[in-house]
């Protein structure tokens, strides 16, 4: 079975927003888990922890769990996400397969 990982905004203006942005991330990673897919949808595995480490740390984590992954899916306005757009990169530099949200 194929890795694959979801990428797309994370952070928002309110806490609100946030979830709206995990709760697409989630429904995004069902439709994945239906088509085949393990996925990793970080969004939610570290959905509460918003200030108990500096914000580096998670998208450092994201990193070292894409060099781990088949694939990466970009959600929607992932070109709005600072850590989408790294994210992207370096699954790009790692030719990773590439899924976008249609």
């Amino acid at each position: 079975m194929k890795v694959i990982y979801v990428a797309g905004p994370f952070r928002a203006d309110s806490a609100w927003d946030v979830e709206q942005n995990v709760r697409k991330a989630e429904e995004a990673a069902l439709k994945l888990w239906r088509k085949g897919w393990a996925v990793i949808c970080p969004h939610t595995n570290t959905r509460f922890f918003q200030g108990a480490v500096d914000d580096s740390i998670w998208l450092r984590g994201d990193l070292e769990i894409i060099t781990r992954c088949d694939a990466i899916y970009m959600l929607k306005g992932w070109e709005k996400s600072f850590g989408a757009t790294k994210e992207l990169g370096l699954a790009k530099e790692l030719e990773l397969e590439v899924l976008y949200e249609s």
